[in-house]
């Protein structure tokens, strides 16, 4: 009899309940209990996983790795998909071995290179990989010259965190003044230049971002299944056009996001993203981790989750080929349970959520549902 398989995701993204819906619904018919953890009691992935428990705050990266390391002994974790704390849990991977759970994620050498982002474009541009023309700001100063010499080439100016994840700081730099235009309909990206100088200048420390060019649509993000041997078993292009989605197989979005893949070892999932800069694809970013639209690619006929489960079990499933190209569609939100109680704020010595049960009235709603167009 195959035993069924313990799978934790911690605190992650709310579109992960789809994750979490594929692995049940994996074509191997195996049984998979899931474990979530978060820090808001109100996250959809608690409601969906079969047991749930309420993050501590406020732990250090090596308090939260031993916080892990206990999660997986108790719960007995065959695969841990680490999103918070990514970086500092793949250092103590045999540690994680030793208690008998397997890390869905990189080695710490590729973790590290995209973390930072411009460590990231020196690196990929030293393998051949297009990147589009960056600086790194930090000062007032700094900003201007940069903003200045993009506009003199006849680009547009943006800037967003040297770190961080899911367009989380990105803004479009515009000169025009402030107006009720900034303040009618909805926020926008856009942010008057001589606004953000006068807030740098009056900041009390100085800022860390990567200011380059606005690049131009379709966005295509590349989601990566490699092995722990380099090679990549699964890789399908997701396109973005405005509200249109679709997917690729075309070699000037694959062969760039393989290169990255297999050349810095990206084990597991891995979403690599792409825009143009021109007529050229260049490199936008590299997320080293599970993308949230992954299930998307259910479309395509594919189960990508359960395929890196596998693999992480160390039972390979093979080059994946799409038996089809899913057609056009688009995202919407959809209401997912929430748990029946709200639990209050969070506290350090808070207990297990035991088990983690759908609630049939409080709901959530989370953007990734699809639909043809």
């Amino acid at each position: 009899m195959v035993s069924r398989v313990r799978v934790w995701l911690n605190r992650t993204y709310a579109e992960n309940v789809f994750f979490m819906d594929q692995l049940r619904r994996n074509p191997s018919d195996r049984a998979v209990e899931i474990h979530a953890t978060h820090g808001d009691a109100d996250s959809p992935v608690l409601a969906a996983a079969d047991t749930a428990d309420l993050e501590p705050e406020g732990l250090s990266p090596a308090a939260y790795v031993e916080y892990a390391l206990d999660q997986c002994q108790r719960r007995g974790i065959d695969v841990f998909v680490p999103r918070l704390q990514q970086s500092a849990i793949v250092a103590h991977r045999a540690e994680f071995e030793a208690v008998g759970t397997a890390l869905l994620a990189p080695p710490p050498e590729a973790v590290a290179v995209f973390h930072d982002k411009v460590i990231a474009y020196e690196a990929v541009q030293a393998i051949g990989v297009p990147v589009p023309p960056w600086w790194r700001v930090r000062t007032a100063g700094e900003l201007v010259a940069a903003v200045e010499e993009l506009e003199a080439g006849g680009h547009k100016a943006c800037f967003k965190p040297a770190s961080g994840a899911g367009g989380v700081g990105f803004r479009v730099i515009t000169r025009a003044p402030f107006s009720l235009a900034h303040l009618n309909g909805f926020p926008s990206p856009y942010v008057p230049l001589d606004l953000v100088v006068e807030a740098l200048e009056q900041a009390d420390e100085p800022v860390d971002w990567l200011v380059m060019p606005r690049l131009e649509q379709p966005e295509v993000s590349v989601d990566c299944l490699t092995g722990p041997d380099n090679r990549v078993r699964l890789a399908i292009g997701r396109t973005k056009n405005g509200r249109r989605r679709g997917f690729t197989l075309h070699e000037q979005w694959l062969e760039p996001a393989r290169r990255l893949a297999e050349g810095f070892g990206l084990h597991y999932l891995s979403n690599i993203q792409f825009r143009m800069f021109g007529d050229e694809p260049v490199l936008m970013d590299v997320n080293t981790r599970p993308a949230g639209g992954l299930h998307q690619l259910s479309l395509c006929g594919v189960n990508a989750p359960w395929a890196a489960v596998q693999l992480a079990l160390g039972e390979d499933p093979g080059e994946m080929v799409p038996p089809f190209l899913g057609q056009d569609y688009t995202v919407v939100a959809g209401p997912r349970p929430l748990r029946a109680v709200s639990l209050p704020q969070q506290r350090v010595e808070a207990g297990p959520l035991l088990p983690a049960v759908p609630a049939p009235v409080d709901s959530v709603e989370v953007a990734a549902q699809v639909l043809p167009l």
